[in-house]
Formats: structure tokens, C-alpha cells, sequence
């Protein structure tokens, strides 16, 4: 019998207790069971479930940051063909609409990652870049589907001068490479996944340092998507929404080994300047990216689409920001338009939840602006970080990592 069920009891008890003995009246007489009342739906699913915090805690609305902004993670162009030679481009949102949003929240740049190369790139750079001033950064990336011709080490080398000559200010490598790059057998047949630290690129990653272009990296995924989508998995709805970005099994190597392979690469070409996007690829665990910072000192990272894995664990995220504060950058991993992933689309409230998270010290707040939490089912916490912390974070030290990009006014 649980605690309901005692205290129903007991006061029938004590109601009986009370009437008049030996006295009949109609009240007295047996009553029909009054009905039980409708206990919670077992059918509801979980898809459905969307509570609502009971808490009474601080909500700090930040309408600018304290700094101006340098968004050093966005995607304001896609590429036309993505199974071609990517030499359109089509951007989601016209410049006029993304600098609305950008002044109002007073972020003076953001930085376009994927501005492929060749035409592509020509045609973002016009675009963006030289059409806005100062406002877009554009970013090459590699051919990779060049990576089979046999002069490939050095003509992406030379590639990359030609991509510097057209305007871009860095080189961003998504995780084509490692995860689904793949070389090619002598029928065009896919073969093996084609490693991060395979030797033909070499030649790439020290001409980016030779042209003091940074590389915004990013070769691994959550630690989550490598490990079965089952009821231990704590991003179970996110693979369950989005099964093809599950990593585990089939051939994939594993996480450890996809870091190895990237960590390989950091020492190997010490003058070149890195940002590993995303926390180092694993925000769910700072000590590790701590001890990345420290081993490779010309490896930077930035937040981007992360701020649900820092913000539930705000003791240890403000001890590193206080440790690292010269090597975090400010990201968001932007995407103008789309629903899927919430936690990455342009616009006002985005900025404003980044901006809450790093300024104030609000408690239990939502991550992304949806309705169910697209990472995973938690809230986070404000860092609360002084104002010259944040003026590293926000602005200082993209600058170093940009050098030929001047100050924002």
C-alpha cells in the first residue's frame, strides 16, 4: 500500500468511526464509489514529452554582448551540388537579411567556413567578403575529389595559394576527412576510409602555415555518435532522428583512433595554426582537451553548437576558460534557415542564449530554441565571465588567429 492509498484509507476509517451508532439515516445509507480520478497517460511518448520547469530562477535577457563578436564558426553558403565538383554555390539568406540580425546583436564578422574553391570560392568572396567589408571572412576547403590524381600532395598545395590569391582567409576541413573520404580502387569502386593523418596531405597542412592560413578542423563528431544507439546513449532521440550520424560499427574507426590521428597531424606541422572546432571535437571531456592545449600549442579551439555540453558542467567549464582564456574562440556553428538542428540556426534568439551562457550566471535555461532540448534532454548554466575574459573569447583572439583581419570598430 503506498502513501495515497494509506491516506485514503485511514480517513474512510475515521469516517466510519464518526457516524452515530444505531441511528439510520439516508446519508448513512451505502454510496456508490466516487470515481477515481484519471490517472497520467502511460501512452504518451517520449517524442511528445515537453515539461516545464517548475524553478523560479533569474532570466537575463543580453540584447548585445559586451565585446563586438567575430563569429569564427558559420556556414552562410552551401554548396549547389554536393555529389559534384561543388563549383556553385547558392548562400540561404541574402547579406542584407544576416546583417540585420548581426548589428542588432552586435557581432561584427562571421566567418563563412564552407567557401569551397575554385569559382565556388571566387563567387562567395565577391559576395560576401568584398560586397561587405570587414563584416564576411570567407574559408576555402580542399578538393577531395581531386585527392586521386596522382600529383595530388602538391596541386593541392598550389591550390591553396591560388585559394589565398582569391580571398580566402583560412581553410576549413570538415569530417570528409576520416569519415567518409575514401580511396578509390582501379574500377572507381569505394575502397577504405582515407585517414586524417594519411601522408598525401601533408604538403597541404604545411602550406597553410607557410601562408599563415589558420585550419578550422573538425574530424570528429559527439562521443555519443560512436557508441550504439541504444537506451544507454544519452543522445538516443538525436540518433534516432538522425541515424546516418551515427558512427558506430560498420568500418568507421573509433573515436580514440579519429583523435590519434588528428593529434598526429598537430605534431607534425608545429607552425601551423589550427582550430579545432566544436571544443576539440569533445566538449563532453575538458580534462582531454586541456591536455591537447597543452601538448600543442599552436592548436586553438571555439565553441560552436557545444554551449549544451559546457553549460551543464559550469564549474568545470568556468575553471577552463579561466585557464584557456587565450586559446577559446567564439562559434556557433550558424546555419540560416532549416528546423533539424535547432541549436545552430541564425537568427536573434541564438546569439542571445550564447550570449546568456557566457555573461551571466543564470541558472537552468535552455541550450537552443526549441521546444525539446535537440542534443540531448538537460539545461545548462551561465559561466559568468568577467569582461576580459570575454573580450578574448568574443574578439582578441580570433584576431591573432586572422591576422589579416583588422579590428572591428
Amino acid at each position: 500500500m503506498n502513501r495515497r492509498q494509506w491516506l485514503q484509507t485511514t480517513g474512510a476509517v475515521m469516517g466510519a468511526a464518526m457516524t452515530t451508532q444505531g441511528c439510520t439515516r439516508a446519508a448513512d445509507q451505502p454510496q456508490a464509489p466516487a470515481a477515481e480520478p484519471a490517472g497520467p497517460d502511460a501512452s504518451l511518448k517520449l517524442v511528445d514529452y515537453q515539461p516545464k520547469s517548475m524553478l523560479h530562477v533569474p532570466v537575463t535577457k543580453i540584447e548585445r554582448s559586451a565585446f563586438p563578436v567575430i563569429d569564427m564558426h558559420t556556414h552562410l553558403a552551401v554548396a549547389s551540388n554536393t555529389q559534384g565538383n561543388q563549383r556553385q554555390s547558392r548562400r540561404a539568406v541574402p547579406p542584407a537579411d544576416l546583417l540585420k540580425v548581426m548589428d542588432a546583436r552586435n557581432v561584427r564578422t562571421m566567418v563563412n567556413l564552407t567557401g569551397g574553391y575554385g569559382e565556388r570560392l571566387a563567387n562567395n568572396v565577391a559576395g560576401l567578403d568584398r560586397a561587405h567589408p570587414g563584416r564576411f571572412l570567407t574559408f576555402t576547403e580542399p578538393a577531395w575529389a581531386e585527392t586521386q590524381r596522382p600529383d595530388y600532395a602538391n596541386w593541392q598545395a598550389d591550390e591553396l595559394a591560388r585559394s589565398k590569391a582569391a580571398g580566402a582567409m583560412g581553410i576549413k576541413v570538415l569530417k570528409m576527412l576520416g569519415l567518409f573520404l575514401r580511396d578509390k580502387d582501379a574500377s572507381g569502386k569505394d575502397g577504405a576510409l582515407v585517414k586524417v593523418d594519411d601522408p598525401r596531405f601533408d604538403p597541404m597542412w604545411e602550406q597553410a602555415g607557410a601562408l599563415g592560413l589558420p585550419i578550422g578542423i573538425h574530424v570528429g563528431d559527439p562521443e555519443a555518435f560512436f557508441l550504439p544507439t541504444d537506451r544507454f546513449n544519452e543522445r538516443y532521440e538525436e540518433l534516432a532522428n538522425h541515424p546516418d550520424w551515427s558512427f558506430h560499427g560498420r568500418d568507421f574507426p573509433s573515436f580514440k583512433e579519429i583523435l590519434e590521428a588528428r593529434d598526429r597531424v598537430f605534431a607534425r606541422h608545429p607552425k601551423t595554426t589550427f582550430v579545432a572546432l566544436h571544443v576539440g571535437h569533445w566538449a563532453e571531456n575538458l580534462p582531454a582537451v586541456g591536455e591537447m592545449l597543452d601538448k600543442f600549442p599552436n592548436v586553438h579551439i571555439e565553441i560552436g553548437a557545444r554551449i549544451g555540453e559546457l553549460g551543464r558542467q559550469p564549474r568545470q567549464s568556468r575553471k577552463f576558460f579561466d585557464k584557456y582564456q587565450d586559446r577559446i574562440m567564439f562559434g556557433t556553428d550558424a546555419v540560416p534557415n532549416g528546423t533539424e538542428t535547432p541549436q545552430q540556426i541564425f537568427g536573434m534568439d541564438l546569439y542571445q542564449i550564447y550570449y546568456r551562457f557566457l555573461e551571466t550566471e543564470d541558472e537552468y535555461f535552455d541550450y537552443a530554441p526549441a521546444p525539446v532540448p535537440p542534443q540531448g534532454r538537460w539545461q545548462i548554466y551561465g559561466l559568468g565571465l568577467p569582461e576580459s575574459i570575454l573580450k578574448k573569447v568574443y574578439l582578441d583572439n580570433a584576431l591573432r588567429a586572422l591576422p589579416a583581419h583588422t579590428a572591428p570598430a
